[in-house]
């Protein structure tokens, strides 16, 4: 079992930055990438940044390229994704997986976060 926690949503204007981070706890070292989607109200699940905890490049959707940056800090069991120049179309809850693959398709993460939520007003 893998539990994860994100955390540093709230509200922010459009141009600014956030930091969300993720900790991750139990049997953390099962799952090698570590990954973030959100999802907008009415909308579907959205791939937006994946990580190796063993290392190798990050992975972005291109709507995020650019502005947003996934790190991880292995010590500390925790991955960050810091999102710069935001934009009102960033508005969503952002959530946190685990699983063994780097894709881009939520079913192949198998651990989840509770999720945080981002609203950036225009």
């Amino acid at each position: 079992q893998v539990q994860l926690v994100e955390s540093g949503g709230g509200l922010v204007q459009a141009g600014g930055s956030l930091r969300l981070s993720c900790a991750a706890s139990g049997r953390t070292f099962s799952r090698d990438v570590m990954a973030w989607f959100r999802q907008a109200p009415g909308k579907e699940r959205d791939f937006v940044a994946a990580i190796r905890w063993s290392g190798g490049s990050p992975d972005y959707a291109d709507s995020v390229k650019d502005r947003f940056t996934i790190s991880r800090d292995n010590a500390k069991n925790t991955v960050y994704l810091q999102m710069n120049s935001l934009k009102p179309e960033d508005t969503a809850v952002y959530y946190c997986a685990a699983g063994y693959s780097m894709v881009k398709r939520g079913s192949w993460y198998d651990y989840w976060g509770q999720g945080t939520q981002v609203t950036v007003s225009s």
